[in-house]
């Protein structure tokens, strides 16, 4: 299987889109854990990266003046008054987890997570499958591929038609299927999407609020959405538009640090290859047909879309063309 030949230990370049170098694309990267308190955690990104820590109020920090730029260590939870907060923290205890979130961090940068990832693990991190309850997630948020969102509608629909094989490949932990956070995007929307070629951002925009008028997605994306074109998100609730930033919100990946093999490369490498099929029109248009005829029933009884996207991945040989720094057709 192709998922098995991700590699763990290697982070590989986002593709090039729209004639659009990938190069100084930069990421922020959001990891969750538990097993450490928040100034514990802070000492141990201080003890790596530098910089000093300075208190934002009794539960969360920030470590500034970093190798790496600034960091903010809290307990991952908001709710709309900082009393409910504190009664959801005593009650829920160690399943409201703390997270680290990085600054942005360029692409020669990131391997330095994974040497972060190491040193919680070393002072007790724990990560989603270590007990029953937890749910904890790592997010990628990469720059957008350009200003003007060009190849963010590719990287949408690339992201449709892997999704059920991403979790497939590899099924997310229960208590997170069960969390309302990385919901599969709704079938209509994928089934737009398949018809989507050549759409403007603001026709995606007005096409993801009617159907994904939420945060709570693998792929976030209203995020970049608020920030391109906030006029098409009229019909989104408040409550979840949060403030628009240049940005993907990729949330379906996993927090397993204390998990031998598993790693932020991992996780993203699987990004870059969502970001590969974007960047490649042949895989891209022959997944959008395959999409249909599957929906319209056209394909054999009982064949299984994961098993498609397999094969259209094979054929593509996007890792390979990932490891050479383009992630596209030559």
């Amino acid at each position: 299987m192709i998922h098995d030949d991700i590699p763990i230990d290697t982070f590989l370049p986002l593709p090039d889109h729209a004639g659009q170098s990938s190069a100084r694309r930069k990421t922020g990267i959001e990891i969750e854990f538990a097993g450490l308190s928040v100034d514990e955690a802070g000492q141990v990104v201080q003890r790596l990266w530098g910089g000093t820590i300075a208190p934002v109020d009794d539960r969360d920090l920030k470590v500034t003046g970093g190798q790496f730029g600034e960091v903010k260590v809290e307990l991952d939870i908001s709710l709309q008054k900082k009393w409910a907060e504190d009664l959801a923290t005593q009650a829920l205890g160690g399943l409201v987890p703390v997270e680290v979130v990085t600054a942005p961090l360029t692409q020669e940068d990131l391997p330095q997570v994974d040497r972060l990832v190491a040193a919680l693990r070393k002072a007790g991190a724990l990560g989603t499958r270590a007990r029953l309850g937890y749910g904890f997630g790592l997010h990628l948020n990469p720059e957008l591929p350009a200003p003007n969102g060009a190849g963010l509608v590719e990287v949408a629909r690339a992201y449709a038609f892997l999704e059920d094989w991403l979790r497939h490949s590899d099924p997310i932990d229960p208590a997170r299927r069960v969390l309302p956070f990385v919901d599969p995007w709704p079938t209509a929307l994928k089934d737009a999407l398949a018809q989507a070629e050549g759409w403007s951002v603001a026709q995606f925009a007005q096409t993801y609020a009617t159907h994904a008028p939420s945060r709570h997605f693998g792929l976030d994306l209203l995020p970049a959405l608020q920030h391109l074109r906030p006029d098409a998100l009229e019909s989104v609730p408040e409550a979840h538009l949060k403030g628009g930033r240049p940005t993907f919100h990729y949330r379906l990946a996993e927090a397993r640090l204390d998990e031998a093999g598993w790693s932020v490369a991992y996780e993203w490498n699987r990004w870059c290859l969502i970001e590969a099929v974007a960047a490649n029109a042949r895989a891209l248009a022959e997944l959008a047909q395959r999409w249909q005829d599957h929906r319209a029933g056209l394909l054999p009884l009982g064949s299984d879309w994961a098993a498609q996207v397999e094969g259209v991945l094979a054929r593509a040989n996007l890792l390979a063309l990932l490891s050479t720094g383009t992630g596209q057709e030559t």
